[in-house]
């Protein structure tokens, strides 16, 4: 920013408590060192604020003397007319959230000194005027949502799994179970394991868990998959067998998304076999201008491919194909006319755990907001509520990936757009694990990953002297390479 009447320079750096930026922002630090020499070199007035001051501390405050020793006054009114594009928080986002982060408190048995004292932990990462406004306003609600719930005798689901717990915990209840069986286990919340090992207090009774944390998706619903990895802390030695046969994925899927997944080391190690004999077709790529267009074209080619008898069909002549959004409006990238030999159906990848299709393909593996990984940061707020979080860059939509990857039963086909191509699909090039194709399902050439931002690929641009390889980032990253 510049203010004129002063002459002075406001830069507004977004970087964390620690002086880190986003990893998007490619170069950013950089370009934080050499504005401030440039201001330090011709004299210039500069006044500086960062984003973690202003969310978590007393940024606006130090900015408002900053500015009022240059003469500049703020005007602190509630009533003036918001910027176009620039909205506060809804009131139902607000209701959501409050709710969310109830929801975590409950299920973890927290209270209001459990979450001052985690709050003094998080120190400078979480703590200042932004949190404990919220505080300020959340426990009030808590205790009318209590009061109400006590003045209709009723529970909340949170209530009802904390309380069977402390009933079982306590002896007041025992409900005689010799055996006791978990199925999805790596979505246990702390409060249904505690419900759970209630169920086994007295001797010789059993537990049989059988969960895979390779797919753990719902951190956000109350899932603490640290249950499961420290399931001896829990509920005490007992084997482990690895179910390392999937009769569902050909090879080829089994190689590419435990591979990808394995790359957080806070997953289980474990090989995966596929009970199929033909390790099955690569899993491709397509990159297109337009993800509508590519994913039309592609489900048109497979449509011929099951008319010459190229593939066959599964069932009634067709053959079933799943289309895995990261977001429910992905939808609108499927076709409103798709071939009558097909079985089209949209899932979210959330969505489509626990089930299968022949084909599968994913529309809109990119960058951005709503890419895939999701670039949508939970409200910082719910850390102080939630499950430990896995510090492994975008370790729950690696799991969701993972997910959706291995729904497939013959073949997996990703879409990106040409510029915007996601983390994953660069990470996925890297290791040499998708085959390009074209317009027409042909084979490309190599996709090579920019070597200067290791974020975009190179393609091909004509410049003053001649054909290159540019990065498909262009003009973030300016990386090229001779032909």
């Amino acid at each position: 920013f510049y203010y004129p009447d002063a002459a002075v320079w406001h830069e507004h750096w977004g970087i964390d408590a620690d002086g880190n930026a986003p990893a998007a922002f490619h170069g950013y630090a950089e370009s934080i060192a050499w504005k401030q020499r440039l201001h330090a070199q011709y004299g210039t007035k500069l006044i500086e604020s960062t984003w973690h001051e202003v969310v978590f501390g007393d940024g606006l405050e130090r900015l408002a003397d900053d500015l009022a020793r240059h003469g500049i006054e703020p005007d602190w009114n509630p009533d003036r007319q918001i910027a176009s594009g620039v909205k506060p928080l809804a009131h139902a986002d607000l209701a959501r959230l409050m709710r969310t982060f109830m929801s975590h408190v409950k299920s973890n048995s927290l209270d209001e000194a459990t979450i001052q004292a985690r709050l003094e932990r998080a120190g400078r990462k979480l703590s200042g005027f932004r949190t404990k406004l919220f505080l300020h306003l959340y426990w009030p609600i808590h205790r009318e949502w209590d009061r109400l719930l006590r003045s209709e005798n009723s529970v909340d689901f949170e209530d009802m799994l904390v309380l069977a717990a402390e009933h079982l915990e306590h002896g007041v209840a025992d409900m005689g179970y010799d055996l006791v069986l978990v199925d999805e286990f790596q979505d246990a919340s702390q409060a249904r394991a505690r419900l759970v090992r209630g169920l086994l207090q007295r001797p010789d009774r059993f537990l049989l868990a059988v969960g895979d944390d390779w797919q753990a998706i719902n951190r956000f619903a109350g899932a603490d998959v640290s249950v499961m990895m420290k399931f001896e802390e829990w509920f005490g030695k007992g084997p482990q067998l690895a179910l390392t046969t999937t009769f569902r994925c050909p090879q080829t899927i089994c190689d590419v998304a435990s591979t990808f997944v394995t790359r957080n080391p806070r997953q289980f190690k474990k090989t995966v076999r596929s009970a199929q004999l033909d390790p099955g077709p690569p899993v491709t790529l397509i990159q297109t201008t337009d993800v509508k267009s590519g994913l039309s074209d592609y489900l048109e080619r497979l449509s011929a491919r099951l008319t010459e008898g190229t593939i066959a069909p599964s069932r009634d002549g067709k053959v079933t194909v799943d289309v895995l959004g990261r977001y429910r409006f992905d939808q609108d990238t499927i076709p409103h006319i798709v071939p009558d030999n097909l079985v089209v159906t949209f899932r979210t990848a959330h969505g489509s755990k626990g089930l299968e299709a022949d084909y599968i393909v994913l529309p809109r593996v990119t960058s951005g907001k709503y890419g895939f990984p999701s670039e949508i940061a939970d409200d910082p707020v719910l850390n102080l509520a939630m499950a430990d979080l896995d510090d492994f860059p975008n370790s729950e939509d690696r799991r969701l990936f993972y997910v959706a990857l291995t729904r497939a039963r013959r073949q997996v086909t990703l879409v990106t757009e040409i510029g915007h191509e996601s983390l994953f699909i660069v990470e996925l090039l890297k290791d040499q694990l998708l085959v390009a194709v074209d317009g027409m399902g042909e084979a490309q050439a190599e996709v090579l990953v920019c070597p200067r931002c290791n974020e975009g690929t190179l393609v091909r641009r004509n410049g003053p002297f001649g054909e290159f390889y540019g990065c498909s980032r262009f003009p973030a990253c300016t990386g090229k390479s001779k032909i």
